[in-house]
């Protein structure tokens, strides 16, 4: 049925000239849509040929920027190091010296330290999730 239908629709000669038609007022339609508006308020400038111009806006590149504060001199960096160096003995002093400086007694903390955990865990027992605990 449906070959019948196109059959008919398609090859008469007046449906040859109806989809001509159609097509023909289709394209001009466009056409004449196409020249009815033009938009020359969002154009972008076309560059010159003067080089960098000074806008004021963030960043000149050309201008060095300012330092936010005076920066140290050597002496006073060495003596803020000898300041930082002195308060972390200071502290490895107060947590007995089991700092990063000691990496025998750090491996040996982590290789009971899961073991002892477990431990901990497993012999704790709460009555209000395992009734069966003592």
């Amino acid at each position: 049925m449906t070959i019948n239908v196109g059959d008919t629709v398609f090859s008469s000669t007046v449906g040859i000239c109806r989809i001509a038609a159609l097509a023909l007022l289709g394209s001009a339609l466009l056409a004449a849509g196409g020249c009815a508006s033009s938009n020359n308020g969002n154009t972008t400038p076309v560059a010159t040929a003067e080089g960098p111009k000074d806008t004021g806006s963030y960043p000149n590149l050309n201008i060095p920027p300012q330092v936010a504060a005076k920066q140290l001199t050597p002496e006073e960096t060495k003596a803020k190091l000898a300041q930082l160096k002195g308060d972390q003995q200071a502290q490895l002093g107060k947590s007995g010296g089991t700092g990063a400086s000691n990496p025998a007694a750090l491996n040996s903390l982590a290789k009971s330290h899961g073991d002892d955990t477990l431990k901990q865990i497993e012999t704790k027992c709460d009555p209000a999730l395992d009734p069966t605990c003592n």
